[in-house]
């Protein structure tokens, strides 16, 4: 869990101030790490959250230090353990985060998972469908209850030197809409989860805290691996308007566009980061 910093030590604590906060769930790998990348280039520092690879975890936080410094800014970048699928552990990287960085500028709720099996949902379990819920929709709805908790609570102290904006991105997918029989499970948490954006936005605009969903399509990662000569034969096809797999880097872009505030009269929206996949053509 040691900070690492361009020369591989913390930055003074001036520039610890200077730099805007973000808690990546989910960041050591796929999409977590290319968002992380991408924040990294414009100067975030970061908590990346992993739930039990803290090689990878390591990994990406030198990456991103580096990726920053190529960029011509000096970050810090944090790892914290936890499964947001846990209250205790949850309340855990909150704490961590204002331990260690001070404050919370950007939340991105990113990390979920796959069911174990894919099962048809004749046939699918409880055990299967609990867990889902829980990790990809519970947890991610209670971290953001603390998050928004401390986020309001700066926002009336004001951290300096600039303005306090924070924001909120969930990361969610066009399973939340698109039914898929044999992992119904799956489904079905992720379009819970959609629902986190519209409630937070409509309670935190008050406090100035914009909350956003990105919803991504077939993006190329670990995750879609299993199925990913299917998907290629798809996508050629034309299940996609824009013919090719996402990238991590493609749902990382769309992040730092918000985190630099560039939809200032927006809130409560859903960025399809998906290829056009959500047209419906005839």
């Amino acid at each position: 869990r040691r900070s690492l910093g361009s020369r591989g030590h913390s930055p003074s604590p001036s520039l610890r101030r200077m730099n805007s906060v973000a808690l990546i769930t989910g960041g050591s790998r796929g999409i977590g790490r290319g968002i992380a990348l991408e924040l990294a280039k414009i100067g975030y520092d970061l908590l990346i959250n992993y739930v039990s690879n803290v090689a990878a975890a390591r990994q990406t936080a030198a990456d991103c230090v580096a990726a920053a410094r190529t960029a011509g800014k000096t970050i810090r970048a944090e790892i914290c353990q936890a499964d947001i699928g846990s209250s205790p552990e949850r309340r855990k990287l909150i704490e961590f985060t204002q331990r260690t960085l001070s404050r919370l500028d950007l939340l991105v709720n990113n990390a979920g998972v796959a069911p174990e099996v894919r099962a048809d949902i004749l046939e699918a379990t409880e055990e299967s469908f609990d867990r889902l819920i829980n990790i990809n929709a519970k947890g991610p709805y209670f971290l953001t209850q603390l998050a928004a908790k401390w986020m309001i609570e700066q926002t009336r102290t004001g951290p300096s030197p600039a303005p306090f904006q924070p924001k909120i991105i969930t990361i969610s997918s066009v399973s939340a809409y698109t039914a898929s029989v044999n992992r119904g499970d799956y489904c079905i948490s992720k379009a819970a989860l959609s629902m986190l954006t519209p409630l937070y936005a409509a309670r935190l605009a008050e406090h100035g805290i914009g909350v956003y969903e990105i919803r991504p399509g077939l993006i190329k990662t670990d995750m879609t691996g299993p199925v990913k000569e299917k998907y290629d034969k798809l996508i050629e096809e034309g299940l996609t308007p824009i013919k090719r797999w996402g990238t991590p880097e493609d749902v990382g872009k769309a992040v730092a566009a918000i985190a630099q505030d560039l939809l200032p009269f927006s809130t409560g929206e859903v960025i399809n980061v998906d290829g056009g996949f959500h047209l419906r053509r005839l």
